[in-house]
């Protein structure tokens, strides 16, 4: 073992939102780690990136009021005063040109809920009325399904305009699986933890700040000041367990650890632990795993687009949610365009995609959109953004494998589908299980 080895050493394989969790856990502890980053940003799948003169995201990410350990990390890392300008927060609030309206009432919950479902618009009385009873009846069940039960499956019994409205939109924002093939529980626990828990658990909470600057670079400045070190441009080639310690191969060398905490993509970390005995069971269960695409659209018009969200829900197709990431007063607007999960538009070249965003937007906006076409447009598409959220998906538990290796990321999650929420969470689980064994 290294001469300046101890057994407090801990190396982070992955600098996404679980990795850079586990690091600022850790260090908060006094614990000193070395955060080991393939890409030259942080962030993962939930990043910065940097396109003709332009910095976006690889991806429109949206939080909920729900996301308690996120929102305490960010808080957590940033200086005191500052996240509020890192964020739009607003409270639930479904808008659209002819799609289900709804908007939470200034109520506490679940009345905030129900007045709000009530009181939308774009669906008939009798529709309203079959939503809240469904909500009536989750709630009874404790907010449980049969195991094997799809979203779908969930909702047969609901008007087919709310399923088109309302269900199916909202299975592919938080689950980022069609309904047919997504877990009815997965999407019952998000429910229950955003629509049904305290009022400002519903919120809205749009990112102004670039992903990287949201958490993994404060984060990495945290963990920094507390004795610990981050690697970027660091790909990590495979990990040997000896009897004192873990050899971590990166950049042609060996590093040596006796605590590994492996938060990369799973795919990756299948690839890293195929050689670890103990993490033969995690590999066999993310072997199985399908995953989802997520497709950003962006579109930048030179002049000023006046809308009457920062969030809308669209009509008909390819998109689905529009995010307006527009500068206040700066005479021009930049727009992102979410698609979720796979479809016809996945078979568009990116130029047309765009054309056809943008044909989209001046039909779902009349007299808001420029008729003119964008001075610039950028498609960004994560073809493996998140597993498939199917029901009684097998996974690993984020945690502690076997021999000092340690396992994170958005798949171990128990209860969420593949959020930044589910990242933080199994971070911390990670570095939990590491503090245990100091």
């Amino acid at each position: 073992m290294a001469a300046d080895a101890t057994e407090r050493d801990v190396a982070v394989i992955g600098g996404g939102w679980a990795g850079m969790a586990a690091g600022v856990t850790l260090a908060a502890a006094g614990i000193p780690v070395t955060v080991f980053e393939a890409a030259r940003t942080l962030g993962g799948r939930a990043r910065r990136v940097a396109l003709a003169g332009a910095t976006v995201d690889n991806g429109q990410h949206l939080l909920l009021g729900a996301y308690r350990a996120t929102l305490a990390l960010i808080d957590q890392v940033h200086a005191p005063g500052n996240v509020d300008r890192m964020f739009a927060r607003i409270p639930l609030c479904l808008l659209g040109p002819g799609a289900f309206r709804l908007r939470a009432a200034p109520l506490p919950a679940p009345l905030h809920l129900l007045a709000g479902l009530l009181a939308a618009r774009g669906c008939t009385l009798p529709e309203r009325l079959a939503v809240v009873r469904a909500f009536v009846r989750w709630r009874v069940a404790r907010w449980t399904c049969p195991r094997a039960q799809s979203v779908a499956g969930l909702v047969q019994d609901q008007p087919a305009a709310m399923v088109a409205k309302l269900w199916t939109p909202l299975c592919l924002a938080a689950l980022n699986t069609p309904p047919g093939a997504a877990s009815g529980q997965v999407f019952l626990n998000v429910l229950r933890d955003a629509l049904a828990a305290e009022r400002p658990a519903s919120d809205l909470i749009i990112p102004v700040a670039d992903l990287s600057g949201l958490f993994p670079d404060p984060a990495a400045r945290y963990v920094a000041e507390r004795g610990g070190r981050i690697q970027l441009g660091a790909t990590v080639r495979g990990l040997q367990v000896g009897d004192d310690a873990i050899a971590v191969q990166v950049a042609g060398a060996e590093q040596r650890f006796r605590h590994v905490v492996v938060a990369a993509a799973p795919w990756q970390a299948a690839l890293l632990l195929r050689g670890v005995p103990a993490a033969a069971g995690a590999c066999a269960q993310i072997a199985a795993y399908g995953y989802q695409p997520i497709t950003t659209v962006y579109l930048r018009y030179d002049s000023s687009v006046a809308l009457p969200a920062r969030m809308l829900q669209l009509d008909g197709g390819p998109g689905q949610w529009l995010f307006d990431h527009s500068a206040a007063g700066a005479g021009h607007a930049l727009l992102a365009i979410v698609i979720s999960a796979e479809g016809p538009h996945r078979s568009l070249a990116q130029a047309d995609l765009a054309r056809a965003v943008a044909s989209q937007l001046r039909a779902n906006l009349p007299g808001r959109m420029p008729q003119s076409a964008p001075t610039w447009t950028q498609v960004i598409t994560e073809r493996r953004a998140t597993h498939a959220a199917v029901p009684a998906r097998a996974h690993p538990p984020a945690g502690h494998l076997g021999s000092g290796i340690y396992l994170a990321g958005d798949h171990t999650d128990p209860d969420y589908p593949a959020t930044l929420e589910a990242a933080v969470r199994s971070g911390i689980r990670a570095a939990g299980a590491v503090q245990e064994r100091l």
